[in-house]
């Protein structure tokens, strides 16, 4: 029987009281975690071919999710809905693969029907169910045991705390397997080229000018040429160096102006005599949003990109950049 709605509870009572319900659920799977976790996520390493994952209603809505977390983070993934597997696309499945079956009951109809397939085709199964001693519990290679002791729904129907645990589990899956593999933030970022998590992973060496586009002086060139320089490159500053190719300092727009101001409408004879020295630099493999805070710290437009440990310069990267990548 399921329970009846206690009368008189306020909205957000009853939001209260989902919550922590569902909360518990989740509170009590970290103790679940055992051999046949581990077993799973070895199975998911040694997978030569895709994560199949199935189900069907809200655990099938569950399991796009799951796949699309372990497609993002380094495991081929695709979602096999169960009615449609029995009416032929069980022809995606291959003997390389692995498969992820989700089905809180352990008993829904569609999904029982495929794994003779799976049996057949040798594929492992994984289990993520709350059906303890059902179909699907017993026919898995590993179960990922999500049972809830009741839903957050006031007549306990309504997939809700399950639901909840089964994304959980399925996220714990790919975290683990995620850092087996030794998932690095650069794969990351090529698996999200266009969204914000993407952009937040972009290195400096993506963004900057190189090359002829990289405004620079020598420290004896005359001061027409540095403001020359400043005006064809258009980037607010120019790099200055010295005998050897070397970085010696830079000439922003803000060195002109107080240049001007100290000399009474005059500038000094040459690039020397307007650079700062020691600029602030980066290297090419520092992420871009660490360049934006170099920038907003030091209260600059810019920063010369150099190889680590010396004064070659390899670029130089503006807040237009970053800006124009939608990192700023």
């Amino acid at each position: 029987m399921g329970k009846r709605p206690v009368a008189g509870v306020s909205p957000v009572e009853r939001g209260v009281q989902a919550l922590r319900i569902e909360a518990e659920a989740l509170g009590r799977l970290p103790e679940r975690l055992g051999e046949d976790f581990a077993r799973a996520v070895a199975v998911v390493l040694g997978c030569r071919g895709r994560v199949v994952v199935t189900g069907m209603g809200k655990s099938g809505l569950i399991g796009q999710k799951i796949s699309a977390t372990l497609a993002s983070t380094g495991s081929p993934s695709f979602f096999l809905h169960a009615a449609e597997g029995v009416h032929g696309d069980l022809g995606m499945v291959t003997r390389e693969d692995v498969v992820l079956a989700l089905s809180y009951s352990g008993e829904t109809e569609e999904l029982i029907r495929l794994l003779p397939t799976f049996a057949r085709l040798g594929t492992p199964v994984i289990a993520i169910t709350g059906g303890r001693d059902s179909t699907l519990w017993r026919e898995a290679d590993a179960v990922l045991d999500v049972f809830v002791e009741e839903e957050a729904c006031p007549i306990n129907l309504t997939p809700t705390a399950s639901s909840t645990a089964s994304l959980a589990m399925g996220d714990a899956l790919a975290m683990a397997v995620l850092e087996a593999r030794g998932f690095q933030p650069e794969e990351f970022a090529r698996f999200h080229p266009g969204g914000a998590l993407g952009k937040r992973l972009l290195r400096v060496g993506e963004l900057m000018c190189r090359g002829a586009d990289v405004p620079r002086v020598r420290e004896t060139d005359p001061a027409e040429a540095v403001v020359r320089e400043m005006s064809a490159k258009r980037l607010g500053m120019t790099c200055v160096v010295d005998a050897s190719g070397r970085l010696a300092g830079v000439v922003t727009d803000g060195d002109l102006r107080r240049a001007l101001e100290r000399g009474g409408g005059r500038l000094p004879a040459g690039a020397r005599g307007l650079m700062s020295p020691s600029p602030k630099t980066i290297a090419p493999g520092e992420l871009a949003s660490a360049a934006l805070r170099m920038m907003e710290d030091s209260a600059i437009t810019s920063l010369v990109v150099t190889k680590e440990g010396g004064g070659e310069i390899e670029g130089v990267i503006h807040l237009h950049h970053l800006l124009r990548s939608g990192i700023a």
